[in-house]
């Protein structure tokens, strides 16, 4: 009788991305999150990246430089003169070769719920996996700081990546929006799966006047919840929860087209 030989399951593969830089406190929190649960690879910008949104670069060249940021972790790692999609892009067709099993972007420095995921270059990448059918997760801690303390966003970055990667089979697009409120691991009283809390930024440009004489413009504003529901994301992190919401790049209106279909004839 043939013996059947023993057949150990593939090491996932790991692509970690962000906005705020290759260099950035909070890749490098992420990276140590996900030790030991894959093959990890980092393709970041090399300089910081905030509110890119989904920009890509077409008029330029792009650029690919291997460094040795996470040289004590055994983690290849590349920075990219690009965005946060082109260093997805290019990880896929340039430096893996293939489709990671998971991409992961942040941890970003700041919130990125409600509005805020339109203008994130860290959910922006994670759009873009998703897009491409590679299952992903963004991150954000709610803390500005450069000394911001990512103890407790690191523990609930490897809960949520194990759960993804154990949870298969799982929606082909699957893409989560997650964010950890400031403050110490203890504090945190869990996970919400919640929704996008309709919120925004009451802006306006204070002008001001360089030496010359010119004008000159700076965006402020004032970030204003008009959402009361108990089930938001802003709720959530208010709450002292880490928020999960579950987000698509199909911007259809459903409920409108079916109004729109009823009620307009051409």
């Amino acid at each position: 009788m043939a013996k059947v030989k023993k057949t150990s399951k593939k090491q996932p593969v790991i692509l970690i991305t962000n906005d705020d830089g290759v260099t950035a406190p909070g890749i490098r929190a992420l990276v140590e999150a996900v030790k030991g649960l894959g093959k990890v690879i980092v393709v970041a910008p090399d300089k910081p990246q905030s509110g890119m949104g989904h920009a890509i670069t077409i008029g330029n060249p792009l650029r690919l430089q291997k460094v040795n940021v996470f040289e004590n972790e055994n983690v290849e790692a590349w920075a990219c003169s690009g965005t946060p999609v082109d260093c997805v892009k290019l990880a896929v067709d340039k430096v893996i070769h293939s489709k990671p099993d998971i991409c992961l972007s942040g941890i970003n420095h700041g919130a990125n719920h409600s509005i805020n995921v339109i203008y994130s270059g860290t959910m922006s990448a994670a759009l873009e996996a998703a897009i491409e059918g590679i299952p992903s997760i963004g991150f954000s801690l709610l803390d500005l700081s450069i000394e911001a303390d990512f103890n407790a966003a690191k523990k609930y970055a490897r809960i949520l990546v194990e759960h993804v990667l154990d949870s298969e089979p799982h929606d082909k697009h699957l893409c989560l929006n997650v964010n950890i409120p400031k403050g110490e691991e203890k504090m945190i009283k869990g996970i919400k799966i919640a929704r996008q809390a309709y919120a925004k930024y009451e802006e306006e440009f204070d002008e001001r006047k360089d030496p010359h004489g010119k004008r000159y413009y700076w965006l402020t504003g004032e970030f204003i919840n008009f959402d009361k529901g108990k089930d938001t994301d802003v709720w959530a992190l208010e709450n002292n929860f880490v928020s999960v919401v579950p987000v698509q790049f199909d911007l259809t209106n459903n409920e409108l087209k079916k109004k729109l279909e009823k009620s307009w004839k051409f």
